[in-house]
């Protein structure tokens, strides 16, 4: 039965800035950099039929590329931190997409995501950390900016049973339309 999400790759510049922020938190496990993504929805363990269903009905989703950026750390969890992600600057685009994959699981019969989406990056999942280290931690790289970059695909990822942080598996891509520059569109209606 595979564990599946929907999700965004981080490209691997992004990725290599990232892993650059790694260390000086103790009681962190740190993500491995080819893992980093921002996941749009997860789905969880189902069956090779609704598997299926599912890779089928994401080919219907038809937008357009996104430019996102990274801007910002901070943590999950309050007084008990769990995780340390890197923020993804929200976009209409990006909740937009997002929000198509909801209702495609809805229809798919999933039971609708319970938490608000906050788009992010998880970068370590946090086992004894206290607040007073992930607060100095924060301190220190909290004000990370990663460059823009371009999104051209969203995938349909599985992973296999472990403690969280991969390895995923892009089971199926999808691709996003290319947005077009005002000169591309002009030279297309010649």
């Amino acid at each position: 039965m595979p564990r599946l999400f929907t999700g965004l790759e981080i490209p691997s510049v992004i990725g290599q800035n990232l892993a650059l922020l790694r260390g000086g938190l103790p009681g962190a496990r740190w993500i491995d950099p080819e893992n980093y993504h921002l996941t749009l929805r997860f789905i969880g363990d189902v069956d090779a039929m609704i598997a299926r269903e599912i890779a089928s009905m994401l080919e219907q989703v038809k937008r357009k590329a996104l430019e996102l950026r990274l801007d910002g750390l901070s943590s999950f969890g309050g007084r008990k931190p769990r995780a340390v992600v890197a923020a993804i600057s929200q976009t209409q685009p990006l909740l937009d997409l997002q929000a198509e994959h909801e209702r495609l699981m809805q229809r798919v019969g999933l039971e609708p995501e319970g938490r608000r989406y906050i788009p992010h990056v998880t970068l370590a999942r946090l086992r004894s950390s206290s607040s007073r280290q992930v607060a100095d931690y924060l301190s220190e790289r909290g004000l990370f900016r990663s460059a823009p970059f371009s999104v051209g695909r969203f995938v349909l990822f599985s992973s296999r049973d472990s403690v969280g942080g991969g390895p995923y598996v892009v089971e199926a891509a999808y691709p996003l339309a290319a947005v077009a520059r005002p000169a591309e569109s002009a030279n297309a209606l010649r």
